[in-house]
């Protein structure tokens, strides 16, 4: 009886650390009006993007193997993103003094938002689980709607599916 009550408090206890934040956003939709500042100071704002497309990646922790191995692979191709004009604006719980410090580690040439409230999770509909945001992604098109959207992302091959899926928004040469 005992062990029973046990495990029923511990699933409970694991249940209200997980966060739903609603239906994910569907491919096609508005992107949220959302604006912040970024770990590098800057200002970021989806309603204002200049008519570039833009990939707004979730991932759960600076640090992270994953979420390193996710961030690296975008540097890599940074210069592809640059000339393509998409940018790339990285999400995650953490602070902003953890993103500089990641960033910095690893040279990361995109800003990284601090989204400590999940404001950014719950207008997109990302979950999180223990204070950590579920690692998904989305490819907003240059008029401003959700061109795709990328469930639980492979962090290593990520970055060259989000560049052959946005240079394919782009009107050809």
């Amino acid at each position: 009886m005992r062990s029973a009550l046990r495990h029923l408090l511990l699933a409970t206890m694991l249940v209200s650390a997980c966060t739903n934040n609603g239906p994910r956003i569907a491919e096609g939709a508005q992107a949220p009006s959302l604006s912040a500042r970024a770990h590098d100071g800057t200002e970021i704002d989806l309603a204002d993007l200049g008519g570039k497309p833009a990939l707004v990646y979730f991932y759960p922790k600076d640090g992270t193997p994953g979420c390193t191995t996710e961030a690296c692979a975008f540097r890599d191709v940074w210069a592809k993103y640059e000339e393509a004009g998409v940018l790339i604006i990285g999400v995650s719980a953490d602070s902003n003094e953890s993103h500089a410090e990641f960033a910095d580690e690893h040279e990361l040439p995109f800003p990284l938002i601090a989204d400590e409230e999940g404001r950014w999770a719950k207008a997109f509909g990302v979950g999180a689980t223990l204070g950590m945001t579920a690692r998904d992604s989305f490819l907003i098109g240059p008029d401003g709607t959700i061109a795709k959207v990328y469930p639980g992302v492979d962090p290593g091959v990520h970055a060259e599916e989000v560049l052959r899926d946005a240079n394919a928004l782009l009107p050809s040469g």
